[in-house]
């Protein structure tokens, strides 16, 4: 697949957010001046330098994992908020976003396969983490997001069975080694850093 073809994924089958943590912001501009919006970081403090150097019209997703200390900056700086995985993060959320006069779109990471050394909240845990969500004012739920285990695609279809299980709008899931199987399972948004950027 070559960068047209992934650039068109953005109004096509899945809205494509480019990786951007590691990246310079002269990398970040050229892939913006290809018609790129959507950008997604990780580490916090490295966002808070690039971002106010970039366009404001820039959409900054956070996907990297939340410490509670970093909630306030996240909320000001980040649009779509990917790795909320338990309560008391939503609810810091909330009450920033209540104190920032915004409305913060998030998303729930799902440990869909698991794992000890991945984030996200477990099968058993998810349906009180939404019914949390759903209740507070300030921010909106707006979909579920994994990172499965290599070769395992059929977690994807579990995460599509949980979406419309709680009628939820948005699937982010797929990576540069398996958004195609991500988007044939429903995925809403893939999160690409290495075919867009190159190798870090």
């Amino acid at each position: 697949m070559n960068a047209k073809n992934l650039f068109d994924l953005h109004t096509k089958d899945a809205k494509l957010i480019a990786v951007s943590k590691t990246k310079s912001v002269k990398n970040i501009l050229e892939i913006y001046e290809l018609g790129q919006r959507d950008f997604g970081e990780n580490y916090l403090q490295e966002a808070l330098i690039k971002i106010p150097q970039l366009p404001k019209d820039i959409i900054w997703h956070f996907i990297g994992k939340i410490q509670s200390n970093k909630t306030l900056d996240i909320a000001k700086n980040f649009d779509i908020i990917h790795t909320v995985d338990r309560a008391k993060i939503a609810i810091r959320f909330d009450k920033h976003a209540q104190d920032l006069g915004k409305k913060l779109k998030v998303l729930i990471q799902v440990n869909i396969d698991d794992e000890i050394t991945k984030s996200g909240v477990s099968l058993n845990g998810l349906e009180e983490l939404v019914n949390c969500i759903k209740n507070l004012q300030n921010i909106d739920l707006i979909g579920l997001m994994c990172i499965p285990k290599k070769d395992k695609t059929n977690s994807f279809a579990k995460m599509l069975v949980l979406k419309n299980k709680y009628k939820l709008n948005e699937l982010s899931m797929g990576m540069s080694g398996d958004f195609l199987d991500a988007i044939k399972n429903g995925s809403t948004m893939v999160r690409i850093g290495t075919l867009i950027f190159g190798a870090r």
